[in-house]
């Protein structure tokens, strides 16, 4: 037999999740917060930097192309290097990617 609860108690009875939830999504506030506030400043650090021209670097890409072959295998061909744009900063602005990112990812991957 199952026990009923009276009403009375029910809206006074604790919330074991309640203050978790409240935590969390307070924490999640927060986080989001943080990160606006540091792209924002990134954004006008990198709008300076480029006002003195000092805002875009270059970086040596290595291109490769991946041609599929009808036994489904990929063969893959290189490319001669190219010289790529990028942006002194956190995150990428402008249409470039950072040069934090090309300097360890020099190796382009493109698939036909």
């Amino acid at each position: 037999m199952a026990r009923s609860v009276s009403p009375a108690y029910q809206e006074f009875a604790p919330r074991p999740f309640h203050k978790l939830r409240y935590v969390l999504l307070r924490l999640l506030a927060g986080v989001v917060l943080s990160l606006a506030f540091v792209f924002v400043v990134d954004y006008a650090v990198f709008r300076i930097k480029s006002a003195r021209n000092e805002g875009f670097g270059t970086v040596t890409v290595h291109p490769y192309y991946a041609v599929p072959q009808k036994n489904h295998k990929v063969e893959f061909l290189t490319a001669e290097p190219q010289e790529e744009q990028c942006v002194h900063s956190l995150f990428p602005h402008a249409g470039d990617l950072p040069c934090w990112y090309l300097e360890r990812n020099k190796n382009r991957r493109i698939d036909m």
